[in-house]
């Protein structure tokens, strides 16, 4: 019962000041709506991945060896070798120099992610560009100057191109729904909080029930409050 009272005293509180509840997520939801969809440029991923050959002194081995840990902790180890490889600052001005970028080496390395896949030696190049004509041609820059770096460093064999980064035709973000959603959602629980708080700092007396939480004794009669019209 004393829980059914406090939920009445709750919802109370929301009905009293319901403008608040219901203004405050509507004015973030728009805001939030109106810099995702005017303010916001879209950004957009292209990938390419690759596959590193084996080394020429390698081969015979491959044949005999046996896919333990050891061999899974090892290809592992050396495709984080090569994602440091594909994002040194070499490969990187290799890429501007190639694509004659406005960029610096900072700036173009923000744009590019490098991704082992598992315990294999593919590597997977990511690069987000508002242009999404540049992202693909970044990534595959990337790629081509990669394969030079790591063949001429780690000796190789050869590296091979599994995916072609193409030109992406949907943005990857803002996802301009969710962030809406997002905005309502907080904005419902700061106006929420507003209220209660609101509530808690309002010390006045409205209310028969607030007399008598304040006194403690019950209220016996209310006098209404009538306007008495000017006699004409």
């Amino acid at each position: 019962m004393e829980e059914e009272i406090e939920l009445r005293e709750y919802w109370e509180v929301l009905r009293k000041r319901w403008l608040i509840v219901i203004i405050i997520p509507l004015i973030a939801a728009l805001t939030s709506g109106i810099i995702s969809f005017f303010v916001m440029k879209p950004v957009f991923q292209a990938s390419t991945t690759m596959i590193v050959g084996k080394k020429a002194s390698e081969s015979g081995l491959a044949a005999v060896q046996m896919l333990d840990n050891s061999v899974l902790q090892a290809n592992l180890q050396l495709a984080k070798t090569y994602a440091t490889i594909a994002q040194s600052r070499t490969v990187e001005q290799n890429v501007i120099k190639d694509l004659d970028l406005a960029l610096t080496v900072g700036q173009l390395d923000s744009m590019i992610s490098i991704n082992p896949v598992k315990t294999t030696e593919i590597l997977e190049i990511q690069v987000q560009n508002t242009n999404p004509e540049l992202a693909a041609d970044i990534a595959n820059s990337m790629a081509h100057e990669f394969s030079k770096a790591v063949i001429e460093i780690k000796k190789v064999d050869s590296v091979s191109i599994v995916d072609v980064a193409v030109t992406p035709d949907k943005p990857v973000k803002p996802n301009k729904k969710l962030n809406v959603m997002i905005a309502f959602v907080v904005g419902l629980m700061a106006s929420v909080g507003l209220v209660f708080l609101l509530e808690y700092l309002d010390n006045t007396i409205k209310t028969s029930n607030d007399v008598e939480k304040l006194l403690g004794i019950p209220v016996l009669g209310v006098i209404p409050n009538y306007e008495v019209g000017k006699q004409g």
